[in-house]
C-alpha cells in the first residue's frame, strides 16, 4: 500500500454550489427584485426585511460573494457584489440599503484581518456585518491581554440577521499620547441590537439600529489600532497575503464610498421604473389631452432622466473596474490619491443620480403619485435621507475634493 507524501495542511468547505457563476448570481438578484417592490410597505413597517427575504438571500449565496473560498465562500469580487446590490436597491431601496451595508464589510475584514482572526470569524460561511466609522463606547484591557467593550454604536445598517459588528472606538496608546481610534470586530454573542429604527424619514426598513456592547470580550487579535478609512494598503495586506487575491489587498476607503454610488444608481432606477408606468398609464393634466408617452414635455423630462441615470451607471461601471485594475497592479497602485480620484467619481454619480429623481421625476409624476406608499414618493424620501448621510454630504462634498486637491499638490 502507497504511502501519502503529500497531505492539506488545512481542509476548508467548498461553497454550496461549486459551479455557480458571477453571472449567475447577478440573474438571481435581478429575478428576485420585482417581488421586493411589492413588499416595500412592509419592509418600512418592520425595519427590516423578513426573515423570508433574508433565508432566499442565503440560499441565493448573497451573503457569500465577498466570503474568501478558503472559508466557503464564492469569493466573486466586487463587480458581482455590486450589480447585486444594484438590482436588490433598484427593488426596494431599503431592502438594497440593508443588504449592501450587512454583506460589504466581508471585503474589509478579509483584506484587514491576520489569519488566525480570520480562522476564527469566517467560520458560518455567511457573514453579514455592518459597520460603523464614529468612534464610541470605551475599551479597557483585561487580564488576559485582549479587551473589554463598552458602548453603544448608532447606524448600523444590516444588524437584524448581522453575524457580526465593526465599530471604533477611542484608546490610549500603552506608551501614553492622546487617545487614537481602534477598530474592533465583534462577535454576535457579544452585542445586542436596539429597537430603535424607523422614525427617519426614508430608509426606514434599512435595518439601520443601534447596537449596544455590554462588557463585550474582544480578543486583542479581533482589533486593529487605527480608523478603517486610516489604513494603507500600499505595503499590502494579510488578506492579499493570505488569499493571494489582488482584491483583498484593495483600497478600502475608496470601496466604501463605492457602496454609496451604487446605492444612488439603483434608487434612481427604480424611481424611473415606476415614472415609466406613468408614461405609460397616465395622461395629460392640460389639453391637449393624450398619453404622457405622447408628449413632447414628458418625453423630454424622461429623456434627461434616463439619461443621466444611464451615465451615472457608466461611471459605476468604470469606477469599479478602475478599482479591480488598480488592485491587479499591486499594492503600491492603491495610493491615496487613487482613491480620491475615485471618491471624486462616486460623488458626481450621487448627485447625478439625485438630480434626476429630485429635479424631473419626482416633481412630475404628479401629485396622486408621490402619495404616502407611492413608489416614487418612497424613493424620494429614501434618497433625501441618503444624501445626508455623513459619507455623502460631508465626506464626498468636501473633505474628499479638498484631500484629493492636497495629495496632487503635496498638500497632505
Amino acid at each position: 500500500m502507497g504511502v501519502a507524501t503529500s497531505i492539506p495542511e488545512h481542509r476548508y468547505p467548498s461553497p454550496p454550489e461549486p459551479g455557480l457563476t458571477p453571472q449567475e448570481m447577478v440573474a438571481r438578484a435581478e429575478a428576485i427584485a420585482p417581488a421586493l417592490v411589492e413588499r416595500q410597505a412592509e419592509v418600512e413597517e418592520r425595519t427590516f426585511y423578513g426573515e423570508d427575504i433574508h433565508e432566499e438571500f442565503s440560499r441565493a449565496g448573497f451573503y457569500r460573494i465577498l466570503v474568501p473560498r478558503r472559508y466557503g465562500g464564492y469569493e466573486f469580487g466586487i463587480d458581482t457584489f455590486m450589480r447585486v446590490t444594484m438590482a436588490l436597491t433598484r427593488g426596494c431601496p431599503s431592502t438594497g440599503w440593508m443588504y449592501c451595508l450587512g454583506a460589504a464589510h466581508a471585503l474589509a475584514v478579509a483584506s484587514l484581518f491576520d489569519e488566525r482572526a480570520q480562522d476564527e470569524i469566517f467560520t458560518d460561511g455567511d457573514f453579514i456585518c455592518p459597520a460603523t466609522v464614529m468612534p464610541s463606547g470605551t475599551a479597557e484591557r483585561t487580564a488576559d491581554g485582549g479587551w473589554l467593550i463598552n458602548g453603544t454604536w448608532g447606524y448600523c445598517s444590516g444588524s437584524p440577521y448581522a453575524t457580526h459588528f465593526v465599530g471604533h472606538t477611542m484608546v490610549t496608546p500603552e506608551d501614553g499620547g492622546p487617545p487614537a481610534p481602534m477598530m474592533f470586530i465583534a462577535p454576535r454573542s457579544e452585542w445586542t441590537r436596539l429597537d430603535d429604527w424607523g422614525q427617519a424619514l426614508g430608509l426606514k426598513g434599512s435595518g439601520s439600529h443601534s447596537i449596544r456592547v455590554e462588557n463585550g470580550r474582544i480578543p486583542d487579535h479581533f482589533t486593529i489600532k487605527t480608523h478603517m478609512s486610516q489604513i494603507s494598503v500600499t505595503e499590502g495586506t494579510p488578506g492579499l497575503a493570505l488569499h493571494g487575491n489582488p482584491e483583498y489587498g484593495g483600497g478600502q476607503l475608496s470601496f466604501m464610498v463605492m457602496e454609496d454610488a451604487v446605492l444612488a444608481v439603483g434608487m434612481a432606477q427604480g424611481a424611473l421604473d415606476a415614472y415609466e408606468v406613468l408614461m405609460r398609464t397616465r395622461t395629460t393634466p392640460f389639453p391637449p389631452i393624450v398619453g404622457r408617452s405622447e408628449d413632447p414635455d414628458f418625453q423630454l423630462r424622461y429623456g434627461k432622466a434616463a439619461g443621466m441615470i444611464a451615465t451615472a451607471e457608466a461611471a459605476t461601471l468604470e469606477m469599479i473596474r478602475r478599482w479591480k485594475e488598480t488592485c491587479a497592479r499591486g499594492p503600491a497602485a492603491v495610493t491615496h490619491e487613487e482613491e480620491l480620484k475615485l471618491a471624486g467619481i462616486c460623488s458626481e454619480v450621487v448627485a447625478l443620480s439625485w438630480r434626476a429623481v429630485e429635479s424631473y421625476l419626482f416633481p412630475t409624476a404628479g401629485s396622486s403619485a408621490v402619495k404616502r406608499g407611492e413608489r416614487i414618493e418612497r424613493v424620494w424620501r429614501d434618497m433625501s435621507t441618503f444624501v445626508t448621510h455623513a459619507g455623502v454630504s460631508t465626506f464626498l462634498a468636501t473633505i474628499a475634493k479638498r484631500e484629493l486637491a492636497q495629495a496632487r499638490f503635496g498638500h497632505e
